[in-house]
């Protein structure tokens, strides 16, 4: 192939991958009606390649949007040895975008309270949660939007199931535990494996983690590892259980507080949503032939 023709098909590729980036970024802030006029929202800039596609995204649509909002972009500088301080505020003055710097030792603080061998990402996101929520008071921001993704929402539900007993993941769009902030996840639709191929496409410019990023045995990884190995022997399989939080049937699950199962009784009419383990109709829907009663001879 000519160096001219794979430019060409770099470039188609580029194009597609940027239309499904910003189509699945609009549908999710559509979808939770995460962003309205007027809005002033805080974009959390942590250096990964997903605050930074969500930064880039965000400020594509703003310029496409039928409704005007503003962005700021915030960072949490927290001190860890050999973070690069000038490489954000270089790249966000590149590109004309208004920022805050917060700096915040919540390095030394994690190092000084937890062992050493401790996961460190619990504490640290308490830490830089209740951070960022004082600075978006501070600076008027009516939105929180961080960047966690498609895969982001599954590992968490997955681990909460796993190590916390509950059936929980990260919600698209959620109020502060004081009802003072807004958060919302406009990549919730995004797939990582999107993000890391635009992040290449865009050369942004990354910055590592040395808190997190040098734990091998992490939980979440572990989770990960496991959900990609079920991607690879049954493509879409991943897909299929992120649309399944979309669909939930809290009277076929087990939570009294979500279903009223003490006062459930026969009423005589059809549940829509019944049990149809049995139903031969179903047994069709699924490509299989249902067993029928076999007759005893007498003899």
């Amino acid at each position: 192939m000519s160096t001219q023709k794979q430019h060409e098909k770099q470039h188609f590729e580029a194009n597609k991958l940027a239309k499904r980036l910003r189509r699945n970024v609009g549908q999710a802030i559509h979808d939770f009606n995460m962003i309205e006029a007027g809005d002033r929202v805080m974009v959390c800039l942590s250096g990964g390649k997903d605050s930074f596609g969500l930064l880039d995204i965000l400020l594509y649509l703003r310029e496409h949007a039928p409704i005007a909002f503003d962005l700021i972009a915030v960072n949490l500088d927290q001190k860890q040895p050999g973070f690069p301080a000038e490489v954000l505020p270089g790249y966000l003055r590149g590109i004309g975008v208004p920022f805050h710097i917060e700096e915040q030792d919540t390095y030394s603080v994690v190092k000084r309270v937890l062992p050493p061998g401790k996961t460190t990402c619990s504490l640290c996101s308490r830490l830089r949660r209740g951070v960022l929520y004082r600075v978006a008071g501070e600076l008027g921001a009516t939105k929180i939007a961080l960047g966690h993704h498609r895969d982001d929402i599954l590992e968490t539900l997955f681990l909460n199931m796993f190590f916390g007993g509950k059936l929980k993941a990260m919600p698209p769009k959620l109020v502060s535990d004081d009802g003072r902030h807004v958060v919302i996840r406009p990549l919730a639709y995004c797939r990582e494996q999107d993000l890391a191929a635009w992040a290449g496409v865009r050369q942004f410019p990354i910055i590592p983690c040395d808190l997190c990023g040098s734990q091998p045995q992490l939980q979440r990884k572990q989770v990960k590892e496991l959900l990609s190995d079920w991607e690879k022997r049954h493509p879409g399989r991943i897909q299929n259980i992120f649309r399944s939080l979309h669909n939930v049937v809290p009277s076929h699950l087990a939570d009294a507080r979500l279903y009223d199962f003490a006062n459930l009784k026969a009423h005589g009419r059809p549940d829509p949503e019944g049990d149809r383990a049995f139903d031969p109709e179903s047994f069709a829907e699924a490509g299989v032939v249902a067993l029928q009663p076999q007759r005893r001879l007498n003899t």
